[in-house]
């Protein structure tokens, strides 16, 4: 679920655009009302599929960066001012991990560190079927209209990757990153330096976020995360890292294996059902995208070997990944 904060600007953007925003809306059960009211929640699905509805009704390809290109801190809601006083932005990255289920449920990040560079990755975790270039890079450019905000100019990210194919024109891109923006990449994220995550954020204040944090964890629901939805984010993000095992997933999320395992019994689920059921989202992704070798798939898959990914494969499709491959292109053509 996401709030409806998340369609901010959506009925400005399709007015410029020339699209009737009412038609679009009532198609996916919404209406202009329901935007208004930025803590309703809907289903993050819809959401995609109206931004994608939208993108092909206008024509405008770079629909969902458009709308992230006006974004403020502000449209984050009540969180806004815990952001805002953060000390740093590796600070407030972490906040809005911490209470990502209350921003977006659907919303997984991931900072993986080197000695001086940094990958934000972040997906937007919907069954798989459902097409997300817009909603995805609605995020991305979000998520870099926050550094920019906390960092002012001194925010400059090396550069900006998207699963996804480039657009016809990359105007839009090159004007709202400023960087070099990858596409047909392996993940979807952005690449800064360590020293932007640890950079002092000039306007922060300790008071203010002191009273921020005890404001904000007095609403309803502020601390109670579902461990299901945690833990299959986990394993989507770092599946493509083979680092999608029990144990590293239980680390990333602050607990210890045996109390994972718990909580998802629990939830009347395994971690290693929980781990099958990830890995066939992706596969559609990867194997769709012709860029990407069989061996590249087997390894974002997280199999040791092309060979243990084909044998997988064909129980599961009842043949090999190469022809399935090109019975899918042969029928898209």
């Amino acid at each position: 679920m996401a709030r409806t904060a998340a369609l901010t600007n959506y009925l400005e953007l399709c007015t410029q655009l020339g699209v009737n925003p009412q038609q679009l809306l009532s198609e996916f059960g919404l209406s202009t009302p329901m935007l208004k009211s930025p803590e309703l929640r809907i289903p993050m699905t819809v959401v995609a599929m109206l931004l994608e509805a939208t993108a092909k009704a206008s024509g405008c390809e770079t629909f969902g960066l458009r709308m992230a290109e006006s974004r403020q801190l502000s449209n984050f809601g009540a969180i806004s001012l815990l952001l805002t006083h953060q000390p740093t932005l590796r600070d407030a990255l972490n906040t809005i991990g911490q209470y990502r289920h209350l921003l977006n449920e659907s919303l997984a990040m991931d900072i993986t560190e080197t000695d001086k560079i940094v990958i934000i990755r972040e997906e937007i975790i919907v069954d798989p079927s459902t097409p997300k270039r817009q909603s995805i890079e609605l995020a991305i450019g979000v998520l870099h209209r926050l550094c920019g905000a906390l960092l002012g100019k001194s925010w400059r990210p090396l550069s900006v990757s998207f699963t996804h194919a480039a657009p016809k024109d990359l105007n839009v891109h090159r004007r709202v990153f400023g960087c070099n923006v990858e596409f047909n990449d392996q993940f979807n994220g952005i690449v800064c330096l360590v020293s932007d995550l640890n950079a002092t954020n000039p306007t922060a204040d300790p008071v203010m976020a002191s009273y921020a944090r005890s404001f904000f964890e007095a609403q309803p629901g502020a601390n109670k995360g579902s461990t299901l939805n945690e833990v299959r984010q986990a394993i989507y993000l770092l599946l493509p890292m083979d680092r999608a095992t029990i144990r590293q997933v239980a680390q990333s999320l602050g607990m210890n294996v045996r109390t994972l395992q718990r909580r998802l019994e629990e939830s009347g689920v395994s971690f290693s059902e929980l781990h099958e059921q990830v890995r066939q989202d992706l596969l559609l992704r990867y194997m769709e995208n012709p860029r990407y070798s069989l061996g590249q798939v087997a390894g974002l898959l997280g199999y040791s070997s092309p060979s243990s990914f084909t044998r997988w494969f064909t129980a599961q499709f009842g043949m090999a990944p190469a022809t399935w491959r090109r019975q899918r292109l042969n029928n898209d053509e």
